[in-house]
């Protein structure tokens, strides 16, 4: 081959043999290997190295191509030549070690390469002062160890991901994931594609602008800003990590789009990191709360939002197979396309290991079930009982206030359709219902008869985790907990809500400006919630009055009357009792009782008549009656204290 066909890799090796010229240990092993490299190239190995930039060869192309990206002047081009050899070929280590003997470095100084690369520097530039003050060192493609020396005596590396980039091989970084097959999983729909490819013309006519991606669903939205990167012609590379020294080559020579993922807390603000030599754009992939500021570079912010109906439906429909129920899920309920895509994945699962073709409705809410199991574990309590119809006693005008809140709960999404503008503007499809009422007069079981028609999972949030005495992680959790709801389209229920949203107070100290700081985020929050809350207190005067002017329902629950007491006797005690017609009218006619309190008796009943080996009979419902009445500290009706006349046993007192 001729010498302008030379790697550079020969090149850079001459240059280290002429440095020896002089030298008469002819049978030094090392020398030998660079002197061969030498005679390759002759003594003006300079010029070849300048040749085989003109027409590089395909062990050089990649390096050259990087090199005009990061602008690498020539003795910083050979420098990180030398740096790569000593990483795959052990005799230049070796060498080197020979040539800086007595230190016996095995990879270069920096005194070294600037003595041998002088003959490549420009006229009037010192190689040393090019290294020192080059790209190379400043974009972390070389590095320099044992800085606490003099500068000519700091040994010259390269992190171990370029090295394996530069040699052709896959590398990953470290804290980064690179974008992989698992983001194509989740089809995304025609308005969100539309919006990828507008979004991704800007960024191509502007290539130092970010975008900052803002969803419910960290999987969802990486898988659109990794949609972004194809249509770039990249791979997005996601950074969770502040491992960036040395990334903008990586992503040079690799092709790749930097994707920052952040998760931040309510009101936090954070600057987008900067990739030191990465002049392309910049996507950040962040949560529904905080705010990400890019000073050095123009900035688009783009929430990812949630398909419309029909969109919804043809996603169901291409998760399940089913299209009546793709249609009836669809119209219930307001997923994204990373939700429905997991969901038709988990129902279709359950439905093949039971040995049935096609999902149904209930193998779907299984799924969601199942996909929350752990997201939401830590800061709310799943309630995972179904109550149906018969299982709930309510005054007539309650029951009617809950089956409009059902209806409106059904169509939150488009119930403003055909309205005028004063109707529209500023609506939110979410729903937030206030059930009042003294303790067991039904408000928890009326939220999960509301989440069992509408067919949505229910978690009542669990106070004492989500709610920290420390500044901010109140609010951080409650964060976390309306994303997750909000993504996966769930009821919560906050029990005893008056403790979270309670009445803001005159501000006397840092503590009461700290809690009314947490309840404005709260009425904030919860007013922009997408999902459905139900809150349930014992009284509506203790809620800040700014917020219960934001609900959508006030249900007052009131203690039961006689015929709804009549139907509670009944639908606790079931068939399988001896209790008879007269004896629960007068029951119902005469305690007054709330049904979480005739359920109490109800199962004080059925323990005495296990312990006597028969069905539930009159003087058992009698005695357990005293005895809830007792544990009020109240008195019970006069005709409950003594055995009614008939029966075969008394009332023990």
């Amino acid at each position: 081959m001729t010498t302008s066909a030379l790697p550079l890799r020969t090149a850079v090796l001459a240059a280290l043999a002429h440095t020896q010229v002089e030298s008469r240990e002819e049978d030094a092993f090392e020398l030998r290997f660079l002197r061969h490299h030498l005679e390759a190239t002759g003594p003006d190995w300079a010029s070849r190295a300048r040749e085989r930039l003109a027409r590089p060869g395909p062990e050089d192309a990649g390096l050259v191509v990087l090199g005009e990206a990061l602008n690498l002047s020539l003795v910083e081009l050979l420098a990180v030549v030398l740096v790569t050899a000593v990483e795959q070929d052990p005799m230049v280590g070796r060498a080197l070690a020979y040539l800086q003997a007595p230190v016996g470095a095995s990879r270069p100084t920096l005194g070294l390469v600037a003595n041998a690369l002088a003959p490549a520097a420009p006229p009037n530039r010192e190689a040393l002062h090019l290294l020192a003050g080059g790209a190379a060192l400043g974009s972390g493609l070389l590095t320099r160890l044992r800085d606490d020396l003099p500068l000519c005596e700091q040994i010259l590396a390269m992190p171990v991901p370029l090295f394996l980039a530069l040699s052709g091989h896959e590398a990953s970084w470290p804290g980064a994931t690179l974008g992989s097959a698992r983001h194509t999983e989740i089809p995304l729909p025609p308005s969100i594609v539309e919006g990828v490819h507008r979004h991704a013309r800007f960024l191509a006519e502007k290539p130092r602008s970010a975008l900052v991606l803002r969803g419910t669903s960290l999987a969802e939205t990486r898988a659109v800003a990794a949609a972004l990167a194809r249509a770039l012609g990249r791979a997005p590379l996601f950074l969770g990590g502040d491992t960036l020294t040395g990334l903008g080559p990586f992503l040079i020579q690799r092709g790749l789009l930097p994707v920052h993922v952040h998760e931040l807390a309510p009101g936090e603000r954070k600057v987008l990191p900067d990739v030191p030599y990465h002049t392309g754009p910049a996507l950040a992939v962040i949560g529904p709360e905080g705010t990400l500021d890019a000073p050095d570079r123009p900035v688009l912010r783009w929430t990812v939002p949630r398909p419309p109906r029909e969109e919804r439906r043809t996603l169901w429909e291409a998760s399940l197979g089913t299209p009546d129920l793709a249609e009836d899920l669809a119209r219930r309920h307001r997923q994204g396309a990373g939700r429905i895509a997991l969901l038709g994945r988990l129902a279709r699962q359950k439905a093949e290991l039971e040995g049935r073709q096609e999902p149904d409705a209930d193998d779907v809410l299984a799924a969601a079930w199942v996909a929350e199991s752990e997201g939401l574990s830590t800061l709310a309590e799943p309630l995972m009982d179904a109550i149906h119809d018969d299982a709930i006693v309510l005054v007539p005008q309650v029951k009617r206030e809950l089956e409009l809140l059902l209806a409106r709960c059904r169509a939150r999404e488009d119930l403003v359709d055909g309205l005028g503008p004063s109707a529209t503007t500023r609506y939110r499809a979410g729903v937030r219902a206030l059930f009042m009422g003294a303790s067991g007069t039904g408000k928890t079981l009326a939220a999960g008869w509301l989440a069992t028609r509408l067919g949505l999972p229910m978690y009542r949030v669990d106070l004492a985790s989500v709610t920290s005495k420390y500044i901010g992680e109140t609010e951080k959790n409650l964060s976390q907990l309306f994303a997750k709801a909000e993504h996966a389209d769930l009821l919560l229920l906050f029990d005893e809500a008056d403790s979270l949203f309670a009445k803001r107070t005159d501000v006397k100290d840092s503590n009461d400006r700290f809690a009314n700081a947490q309840t404005n985020y709260l009425l904030q929050r919860i007013e922009a919630f997408d999902g459905v809350a139900i809150l349930t207190s014992n009284s509506k005067s203790r809620f800040d009055s700014a917020f219960t002017r934001r609900l959508d329902a006030v249900l007052d629950f009131t203690l039961p009357g006689p015929a709804e007491r009549r139907a509670l006797w009944a639908g606790h005690l079931g068939t399988a009792h001896e209790v008879p017609a007269k004896e629960l009218s007068r029951l119902a006619a005469t305690a007054d009782l709330s049904g979480g309190q005739i359920r109490n008796v109800v199962l004080t009943a059925a323990l005495i008549a296990r312990e006597a080996g028969r069905p539930i009979q009159a003087p058992d419902v009698f005695e357990a009656l005293v005895h809830e009445y007792r544990k009020q500290g109240r008195e019970p009706p006069s005709e409950f204290r003594a055995p009614p006349p008939g029966t075969a046993s008394s009332v023990r007192r």
